[in-house]
């Protein structure tokens, strides 16, 4: 096999590979014996036709498609090897010649990885972040928890208010008709949720238990049902039942129960310092981002629009694979979001355009810092690694090869560099 390599423009190159004669001639007599039993000759049991006339009988290149498919991930991924690129993209692959004693020939259109020349990346101002947490923030997350340990009471004495949640029947009528879907009985319906149209559940406050109500109400005008758009209807509602929420006191004991601390300031405390770290790293992100988009705005790089195509086709493949985790098809989510692949491709670009860029200015900056990743460091995120999957290291270690260690030390050493710029910015 021998590789030629193009430089083109804006960061492509295209390589041509030829594969040799006795190559083709393997994977096409493999092609032979793997489709072989489906042709049917007269005078041969099946199966058993030699190759050389179904060649005659079906053309000479009856079998090249099926052998330049077997050769070509091989021959490519070879020849990415040895020409000493730093490919970042799928090949465009093009096949320019397939001869039985020739061999094969194809070219692939790759993109290369770009230089980046760094403007400045110290002293980058910010905008200054507030992480002040008040006691009012405090006290808004501990009613968090109190809402969560609410329990439900029946109300007898009142009519019921926004908040409660109200037991209903209902049935409801456009045009003096039942509509279907339209009714329903012992609803649970929170007053004030407005989970239903219009002003349903406004016309349920003030009302006891025991109750019938007519409730006037229209559909919006972008309703599911084509044939409630826009229509006023008529509800008749019977209010079976009240319930109401009952909040826990806010006290040491609440906190003893719904924490490890003892008092209601030690709990407090813990919730502000959470608060406090979820700010600060709340600041440093922004900080980061903001520097970031700085940075590449003053720096230069010259991105192939392969390379994006590439990274946005990998980032909808990630997408997929999530949805595929949840039970969700990649053929039932184009169905119901009616979008195609290429759709999500086009429409993840900007973010991967976003992503390739940051990736890039920050290899950069490591490089100009000399930043490197030691054993030490490397031993320290391993651990971290192991105790959050809870596995044993050793047992980690020996699943990692040595591509993957190589992967990790970029990307610790690209962490590096974006805490530098942080450290470095200036807020004002």
């Amino acid at each position: 096999m021998s590789v030629q390599v193009e430089n083109m423009e804006k960061n492509l190159a295209k390589l041509t590979v030829q594969v040799s004669a006795e190559e083709l001639e393997k994977a096409i007599q493999q092609a032979f014996l793997k489709n072989k039993n489906r042709f049917n000759v007269p005078g041969f049991r099946k199966g058993k036709v030699p190759r050389q006339m179904i060649e005659k009988m079906y053309g000479k290149g009856i079998f090249y498609e099926d052998a330049v498919n077997s050769i070509l991930p091989g021959a490519y991924s070879k020849a990415a090897d040895e020409c000493g690129l730093e490919i970042v993209s799928r090949p465009e692959i093009d096949v320019t010649e397939v001869e039985s004693g020739k061999g094969v020939t194809f070219t692939a259109t790759v993109a290369v990885k770009p230089e980046v020349t760094l403007g400045q990346y110290k002293g980058v101002q910010v905008e200054k972040a507030d992480t002040e947490v008040t006691d009012e923030e405090v006290m808004a997350e501990i009613g968090k928890e109190q809402e969560k340990n609410a329990t439900t009471v029946t109300v007898t004495d009142r009519p019921a208010a926004l908040g409660d949640t109200v037991i209903i029947d209902f049935e409801g009528f456009v045009d003096g008709e039942a509509f279907d879907g339209g009714k329903s009985e012992d609803y649970s319906l929170e007053l004030g949720s407005h989970s239903f149209i219009d002003t349903f559940e406004d016309q349920l406050v003030g009302k006891n238990a025991g109750d019938e109500v007519e409730v006037n109400v229209t559909f919006p005008e972008d309703y599911h049902v084509d044939s409630l758009k826009g229509k006023p209807a008529l509800f008749k509602v019977k209010v079976n039942e009240i319930k109401a929420k009952e909040l826990p006191e806010i006290d040491d004991e609440f906190a003893s129960e719904v924490s490890e601390y003892e008092t209601l300031d030690e709990y407090k405390a813990s919730v502000k310092a959470d608060l406090e770290k979820k700010k600060a790293d709340s600041a440093k992100a922004k900080k980061e981002d903001e520097a970031l988009k700085k940075i590449i705005e003053d720096s230069q790089m010259d991105i192939p629009d392969l390379m994006v195509e590439t990274q946005a086709e990998n980032m909808v493949d990630d997408y997929l694979q999530r949805m595929r985790a949840q039970g969700i098809t990649p053929e039932m989510y184009m169905q119901y979001t009616g979008t195609t692949q290429k759709m999500l491709v086009d429409q993840m670009k900007p973010q991967a355009l976003s992503r390739i860029q940051a990736r890039l200015v920050l290899e950069a900056i490591a490089k100009a810092e000399n930043i490197e990743i030691s054993e030490e460091e490397l031993e320290k995120e391993l651990a971290s690694m192991a105790e959050d999957y809870k596995m044993e290291l050793d047992k980690l270690k020996e699943l990692m090869n040595e591509d993957a260690e190589k992967q990790m030390k970029e990307d610790l050493a690209i962490q590096k560099a974006a805490d530098l710029i942080v450290e470095q910015s200036v807020e004002g």
